[in-house]
């Protein structure tokens, strides 16, 4: 009998970015790990992040989390002064960083941050290649999303 491996490190969920999935078609997911400093790493674990208005850039062959917010804890360090919206280096390989100049240069393609989370005790961001919505999606979707949950309640009810 093998034993299931139990996670030590509580939620493995950090954040979520709902906004992206109602915003975009998100084609591609793609994981990626950030550079950080100590008091951040703090604050994820705390929770204290958002990613609604974040986006993700490609600068000079290097990918970077532009627009998050991470509030820092009261209990930060007395000598380092936090900025809680820094720009963020993103962790990637180099093939998969062509591979994202490549497609973000195709028009209307965006790189979006759609989740972050913990793997090892690490922070990771998922980032996801995706297409604006127009109106018109974004109604059609909300539609199938409300058919999808009359439909349950309905077989639910028998």
């Amino acid at each position: 009998m093998s034993k299931a491996k139990k996670k030590t490190d509580g939620g493995s969920t950090i954040a979520l970015n709902r906004k992206a999935g109602h915003d975009y078609h998100i084609e591609q997911r793609i994981e990626a790990g950030l550079v950080l400093e100590g008091w951040e790493v703090k604050s994820l674990r705390a929770g204290h992040i958002q990613i609604k208005e974040a986006y993700v850039k490609i600068l000079h062959a290097e990918a970077f989390l532009i627009g998050s917010h991470m509030t820092p804890l009261p209990t930060a360090s007395t000598h380092v002064s936090p900025d809680p919206t820094r720009t963020r280096k993103l962790l990637l390989k180099r093939h998969e960083i062509n591979r994202l100049i490549g497609e973000t240069e195709r028009a209307g393609y965006t790189l979006v941050p759609t989740a972050m989370y913990w793997v090892h005790g690490r922070a990771k961001l998922e980032i996801g290649l995706a297409k604006g919505k127009k109106l018109h999606d974004k109604r059609a979707a909300e539609k199938d999303k409300d058919w999808q949950r009359e439909k349950g309640r309905l077989f639910k009810a028998g």
